[in-house]
């Protein structure tokens, strides 16, 4: 498979700080790379890195198989990022910001002009083209923001975060809207903490915490990483601290926590759990109303690979 991204033996050093220690990975044509790590995990660093917007102590960086440098310009202009923090001029609209942007790569008046419409188009911003980026709501605008990104049509795009903290239904027009660029060609970075899109959208994932890689493969091949087989939630009123030690001392029971009148149990292995719980809670005369087993979640593995310490 031909690989876009080729990073070898990266290192990134502040005075006694290694942010990245010694990177080496690959993104391959056409896929959506998951790129995951902790605040402070070195993630953000590494990809300032990939787009030579930092310099960085040793390694390569080769993008469409040429070594990525500051004066890159013709890989640059294959490259499309969209960071976290809205960047847009509040002076322009909706459709000359876009303009604006495209016009830094496409010179041709007519070609640019379809460009910034099938952009427009993209993200859903076809009844807004004349508004101000002041009159947007916070969906809205990081929508033209995406659309700036990649009004150009990058073959390479990096999306930093561009969900966090917009309405349901923006966050469902984005992820539509990544979808159909990476139908049409585009490989992706995607770096978020909501892994629900992960899962959705991610072909393969790396997750990164001080500044190593600590795992990386596809979403199921992550999941066998965890250390659990399934977690088991009852809602049921009143358990007390007795009932939850027996449970807790069942076969294959690794946690469990109750709060907000919801017993989770975690079991490490086996395949009666679900029943060996419901004949619990028969036996005790315990009275619970829904229950319901699920699998690991990559949150799951998430958590177990990088901890659950607050990060700042």
């Amino acid at each position: 498979m031909e690989n876009v991204i080729e990073i070898k033996n990266l290192i990134k050093q502040y005075k006694e700080v290694r942010a990245v220690d010694d990177l080496s990975f690959e993104v391959h044509s056409g896929e959506i790379l998951g790129l995951l790590g902790p605040n402070g995990s070195g993630k953000s660093t590494t990809m300032n890195c990939i787009l030579s917007l930092l310099n960085y102590s040793n390694g390569v960086i080769k993008i469409f198989g040429k070594e990525m440098k500051p004066d890159s310009y013709d890989l640059k202009s294959k490259i499309g990022v969209v960071f976290q923090d809205v960047a847009v001029f509040d002076e322009l609209t909706v459709y000359e910001n876009i303009d604006y942007f495209c016009g830094l790569y496409i010179k041709d008046k007519e070609e640019r002009k379809k460009y910034v419409e099938d952009a427009i188009n993209l993200v859903g911003l076809g009844d807004f083209k004349k508004f101000y980026p002041k009159k947007l709501s916070g969906g809205l605008l990081r929508r033209l923001n995406i659309a700036c990104g990649i009004a150009h049509k990058p073959k390479l795009i990096f999306l930093d975060e561009p969900t966090v903290a917009v309405d349901p239904q923006s966050r469902n027009n984005i992820l539509d809207g990544i979808k159909k660029l990476r139908s049409e060609g585009a490989t992706i970075v995607y770096t978020t903490h909501y892994m629900e899109e992960v899962e959705i959208l991610c072909d393969r994932v790396i997750i990164i915490d001080n500044g190593k890689i600590i795992a990386s493969g596809t979403i199921d091949q992550l999941k066998k990483l965890a250390k659990i087989e399934e977690k088991v939630s009852v809602e049921v009123n009143n358990l007390d601290v007795q009932h939850m030690e027996k449970i807790k001392e069942q076969e294959n029971v690794d946690e469990v926590t109750y709060d907000g009148n919801v017993l989770l149990v975690t079991y490490k292995e086996g395949k009666n759990n679900l029943v060996d719980i419901i004949d619990y809670l028969k036996k005790e005369s315990i009275k619970y109303n829904k229950i319901y087993s699920e699998r690991p979640t990559l949150n799951d593995v998430f958590l177990e690979l990088t901890g659950k310490e607050l990060r700042d």
